[in-house]
């Protein structure tokens, strides 16, 4: 099985970081092939809305999202994990995302869904953020929830902590790197 994963967080090593270690660690104990990118050292243009994957399903920008392009088409599973800045994704994951619209245009324009595979095709959204209220775990999950449609994820898992803002403190959390350990597991060994 094929997972790819996504760190979207600018800070190496961050919270967001600690918990998206631990789904891996999780997936690949469990016989997983995992593919990591690390968005924040990718250069990535932004969506241009310039219209040239209307016709096509097919990004005209040539950067490195050509490889990211090509690791979501193989996955059988999507991990995506992010801090929350300003009640969003972050920057770097927002990019990404964006730049999926060429996935859109494929699927909703030409009718040419990414297929299911022999999985199924399944997610993972881990978000991690300072602030303790619900609306920036509700605004982030609402972009992860149409990136995970647009690429024929019907189905992603949400496991997110709030009131962790300091570098590493989510290593202090009683339950969080166990939680992510085992969701990483459990989304390679259920069954499509």
């Amino acid at each position: 099985m094929k997972v790819v994963a996504f760190h979207g967080s600018p800070r190496a090593e961050g919270n967001s970081h600690q918990l998206l270690k631990s789904a891996v660690r999780g997936a690949e104990e469990s016989g997983a092939e995992v593919r990591l990118f690390r968005l924040a050292s990718m250069s990535m243009t932004p969506c241009l809305n310039c219209g040239g994957c209307d016709e096509s399903g097919i990004c005209v920008l040539d950067d490195e999202m050509t490889a990211v392009y090509s690791a979501i088409r193989e996955a059988d599973r999507i991990v995506l994990a992010s801090p929350i800045f300003f009640f969003a994704l972050s920057a770097q994951t927002k990019i990404m995302i964006d730049r999926c619209q060429a996935f859109w245009c494929e699927k909703y324009l030409l009718k040419k869904p990414i297929p299911a595979g022999p999985y199924g095709r399944k997610g993972l959204l881990l978000l991690v953020g300072g602030m303790k209220k619900e609306e920036g775990i509700k605004c982030a999950e609402a972009s992860a929830r149409a990136f995970f449609r647009t690429v024929s994820v019907p189905e992603h898992k949400t496991l997110s902590y709030l009131g962790i803002d300091a570098f590493g403190h989510i290593l202090n959390h009683p339950t969080a790197l166990t939680d992510a350990y085992e969701t990483g597991k459990n989304l390679v060994t259920a069954s499509a």
